[in-house]
């Protein structure tokens, strides 16, 4: 099915309005949090979930997020809220944090990927809480971007990979956070980190206490493994340009480019190091010590990369894993398919 994709507006009642028409009607619609544009359908029908499936081409082993007003409406997907979730729902819902807890049948297995349990979050933008309000239940909803592509962070990112695929994009203005949401899994002994994001590994501790961190945080997740999370398997965010991270410091690359000028290579770093690569395709996702500005930027940036018509495009990574650099991290990762280059 084909679509005039229309571009409706966050701050609009009659606009709200069409979006909870068009949800009731199992069709997906582009929704703004604060993370990153979702793809959002009813989290409770087969048919709105598998839309999501198809607008995305995404894998059906890939698990969705399902979004909730909150604790309460939580409560109605899972058997029960263990004392941690309620602790951590208390401190960081609304916003970028997503809990997995087993589910009850009334979450369809499409949602989950077959699994046993589903991740569930309450968005803190006021746009996607108010269609939620609106329509009156809860909505699966990833990223809003072809399966593999980078993220969304603006209704215009929608509308250039989606438009005439689904049949609305609601502009509530540019993503504040810019990566996706945490994800941490309360299934385990230990609570277990699946995907960092805008809530760091160190404001959960302070929470919950020792958690465990996935290992496909920082390494590729074997072909025949089973995700417990969106993001984990699969190659993400990437452009079509190819990607590798340079091992190496500014002043190597630059050494690194000038050996290698027979290729036409871009460079994805930071504000700090422009003038060093004036004379190169550059583009930079935020100064080198502000983690939130480069989660921020980054997949604003990824989507810039394939204008530079470079044959491949050397990326510089974060200076450490601390805080929101472990996510910003994370996300050049998959970008890259965790493909490293050095001098």
């Amino acid at each position: 099915m084909r679509f005039d994709t229309r571009l409706l507006h966050a701050d609009s009642a009659g606009d709200i309005e069409v979006v909870g028409d068009l949800l009731r009607a199992d069709l997906p619609v582009g929704l703004p949090t604060e993370t990153v544009y979702g793809l959002a359908a009813n989290a409770l029908s087969v048919p709105a979930v598998a839309a999501i499936f198809a607008a995305k081409q995404r894998p059906a082993d890939n698990p969705l997020i399902v979004h909730v007003t909150g604790r309460e409406q939580a409560a109605s997907l899972v058997p029960e809220i263990p004392q941690l979730a309620a602790d951590l729902m208390a401190e960081f819902w609304p916003g970028p944090l997503t809990l997995i807890l087993p589910k009850r049948d009334i979450v369809p297995d499409i949602v989950t990927a077959g699994r046993s349990d589903v991740g569930l979050r309450s968005p803190a933008h006021p746009a996607f809480q108010a269609v939620l309000a609106k329509c009156g239940f809860p909505l699966a909803a990833p990223s809003a971007n072809p399966a593999g592509q980078p993220s969304p962070t603006t209704a215009g990112h929608v509308l250039t990979e989606l438009a005439g695929v689904i049949p609305a994009v609601l502009d509530g203005g540019a993503c504040q956070v810019g990566v996706e949401s945490t994800v941490l899994a309360l299934t385990t002994k230990k609570p277990r980190l699946l995907r960092p994001g805008g809530i760091t590994v160190e404001q959960l501790q302070a929470i919950a206490g020792d958690i465990e961190i996935d290992p496909a945080i920082k390494e590729q997740l074997a072909p025949d493994a089973t995700p417990a999370a969106p993001g984990m398997k699969y190659r993400h965010y990437a452009p079509a340009t190819p990607i590798a991270i340079f091992q190496g410091t500014p002043a190597q690359a630059l050494t690194y480019l000038k050996i290698n000028s027979g290729e036409r290579i871009g460079i994805l770093g930071f504000d700090d190091d422009a003038s060093l690569f004036a004379d190169f395709p550059f583009i930079s996702y935020g100064a080198r010590q502000d983690a939130n500005a480069q989660a921020r930027q980054l997949f604003a940036a990824l989507h810039q990369i394939d204008a530079l018509k470079a044959d491949r495009i050397i990326a510089f990574a974060p200076p450490s894993d601390a805080g929101v650099f472990l996510a910003v991290h994370n996300r050049l990762n998959k970008a890259a398919a965790f493909t490293e280059i050095g001098n």
